[in-house]
Parts: C-alpha cells; structure tokens; sequence
C-alpha cells in the first residue's frame, strides 16, 4: 500500500510558536494531493486531551473558528482543541467532495472517497501526530454542511458535535437524521444554523423533526439569524460554541441563581455532577474553576449545607493544596457543628498558608481572635 506523506508544510506566523500551519497532503484515497490548514493550542500539552475540530469549507470558515477556539478556550468556554481545514475551493473541489445522488440522496463514488479521505487520513493521521479526546466536531456551510450529516450513519459516528450552516440538504436528509439520532446511544451536540428569509422547506422540516427528540444523549440547537447567506458563518459561529460548549463553562450567576440554589441536590453534589459530566462528554478532566468553588461556596453557606462545606474544604486542600482555601473553609465546618477548638486550629493552619482570592490572613487571624476571646485566651 502507497504511504500517505505529507510532502510540504509552509508556517504562517500568527505567533512565534507557529502554531497554525498549511500543508499539502498526498491522499491515497483521493489519488491527489489536498491543502490542509491546522491549529494547534499555544500551550498544547502531549499529556492532556485535545477536542478536535474539523472544518469543511476552510477557506470561508477556517480562520473564523479558529478564533472562536482560541476566545472560547483562553476564557474557560471550552476545552483545548485542534483545529483542521479542509480547503475546498481549487478546481471547484467542494462539489466533487460533496456530491451525492439526487433521487437517493446518497453520496456518488467521488463523495464517498472524500468521507474515506477524512475519517480513514485525516483524522488518523493528528491522533498519531496529537493527543485527541472522544470529543469531536464538525463543521460546514451550505453543501459540505449536508455531507457532514453521513458521518452520523456510520454505526460509530465520527464526530460527537455538528455545526450545520445554511446547510444544502439531499434529498431525504431531513427525515433521515432525526431517525439515525434516535437510534444512537452516543452523545450528540448538533446546532443548526439558517437565515431568517430563506424559505426552505426542508431545513424547517429538519428542524422540526430534531426538536421532536428527546433523549438525554441530544443536544440540539437552532437559530435563525437576520443576514445573507453569506455573512451568517459569522453571526452564528459564536452563539454555535457558547451553546455546544456551555457545560465546560464556569458557573454563571444565572446558573448559580437558577440551578444551584433551586436545586435539593447539595450544592457540593452539583460541583461533582459538573465536573463528571464534562469528563464524560469531552473526555478531558478539567482543572476546578475557583470561580465554581466560590460558587459552591457561597450555596453551601446559603443553604447552611455543612457537609457540601467540609466537602468542598477537601477538595479544595487537593486542587489548591499551597493556600489557605482548604483549611479555611474547613475552620468554618467546626465553627458551623459546633467545635470551636477543632476551627481554631484549623484557622491556625489557614494563617500560615498563602492569601487566594477574597480569603486574607487578616480574615483568618479576625476568626482565631474571635475564637480565642470565647475561650478567654
């Protein structure tokens, strides 16, 4: 068998780690050579898991994600992730690539080797290269929008997210996904994206049937935005990645008004249901959020919920073992059940540790002399 190579790679400075690069890619699947653009993290870490992006259309949409990626990771709205491109516009190339049958709907030979191009090179070739989570997303505009939608009918879907733009559905399409998201037991985010005076009947019946599902493995999104068909990449792209990516996200206030101190579930149990959740869905352990622990926090003394507290006092000695969070927030678990020498020490210990967000030595030396004048010292 022919070796795939990549044969040629030109850096394009966005930075002085050139962390985005653009290579010709000899496919033995397609029996030529095909432009890829890449994004690979600033910070990128062989021992934790990368979410991958694959974008179809990359000379229209590339960049854009990219930026969304590089916005939405560096503020905590979604994990570290890949980006790959696939340039399609040489020679007409997206129509081949795309192309499938108008009576069956079916992808024609040409589109058919494209698939293969993408899930049997591409993708193997950066899980070789990188360390890829589960977690997986695809995105298109307009025809290649359609063809991500056959990576949903491989018995084990490739990706776990799609991002469908203005999409140019095959016949068919818009029953054939509803049914085939129905079947599966595998996590999928799936955003749909459309201009508001583009009257296609099959696009809102396609929304219509993926609104109608409800399982707790979907996640479906749709928006409708006031533009032509060429700028709404870029109006919907953001809302796309706020939406898919919400639960990696730090706690919000609204989440903390409408969710945390609603719930009958303990505050700290949230924290970890979080937490688990994003594991499971992105296959990456994030690092706690101090702004999720001070949200925990402050339900667990709204709430009087001493266990969440000591609860969370522990696994703050884990995750910000050099400071004085753990300890503190475990001198106010005595203090609430009634055991003020067990606080005093433990505040004592909270003082000689360092300073971290609202907590201060001088709050912890005013709750040692606030114990130690109880007890007549």
């Amino acid at each position: 068998m022919k070796k795939i190579t990549l044969t040629f790679a030109l850096f394009i400075g966005l930075n002085a780690f050139a962390q985005v690069k653009t290579e010709v890619f000899e496919s033995f699947k397609l029996q030529e050579r095909r432009d890829l653009s890449y994004y690979v993290p600033e910070e990128y870490d062989a021992e934790e898991q990368h979410s991958l992006i694959v974008v179809l259309d990359a000379e229209y949409l590339f960049d854009d994600v990219v930026a969304k990626a590089k916005f939405y990771s560096k503020f905590h709205g979604m994990p570290p992730a890949i980006v790959v491109g696939i340039h399609q516009l040489k020679g007409q190339e997206r129509l081949k690539d795309c192309a499938f049958d108008e009576e069956t709907g079916l992808p024609t030979e040409s589109g058919k080797l494209f698939f293969e191009f993408i899930g049997m090179e591409v993708i193997p070739k950066l899980e070789s290269t990188y360390n890829i989570s589960p977690f997986k997303m695809v995105v298109g505009y307009d025809i290649t929008a359609n063809f991500e939608n056959f990576y949903l009918f491989k018995e084990n879907p490739l990706f776990s997210s799609y991002i469908s733009i203005a999409p140019t559905l095959a016949p068919e399409m818009e029953t054939r996904v509803a049914t085939r998201i129905n079947a599966l037991d595998k996590q999928i985010f799936y955003h749909l994206i459309t201009e508001k005076n583009k009257n296609i009947k099959q696009v809102a019946q396609l929304n219509t049937e993926l609104a109608a599902i409800e399982k707790e493995t979907f996640q479906y999104y749709f928006d409708v935005y006031d533009t032509d068909h060429t700028s709404i990449a870029t109006y919907g792209l953001g809302k796309a990645f706020d939406d898919i990516f919400d639960i990696f996200k730090p706690i919000s206030s609204k989440e903390y008004k409408t969710k945390i101190i609603p719930s009958e579930e303990p505050p700290f149990a949230y924290l970890e249901n979080k937490y688990t959740s994003i594991k499971e869905t992105f296959g990456f352990t994030k690092r706690v959020d101090l702004n999720d622990v001070m949200a925990i926090y402050a339900a667990s003394k709204k709430k009087e919920d001493t266990e969440s507290l000591k609860e969370l006092a522990n696994l703050c000695k884990k995750e910000f073992p050099d400071t004085m969070l753990g300890f503190y927030f475990e001198g106010e678990y005595y203090e609430e059940i009634g055991e003020p020498k067990k606080a005093l020490r433990t505040f004592e210990k909270a003082f000689g540790m360092s300073e971290i967000d609202f907590l201060t030595k001088d709050m912890a030396l005013e709750k040692i002399d606030a114990l130690k004048a109880d007890f007549g010292y």
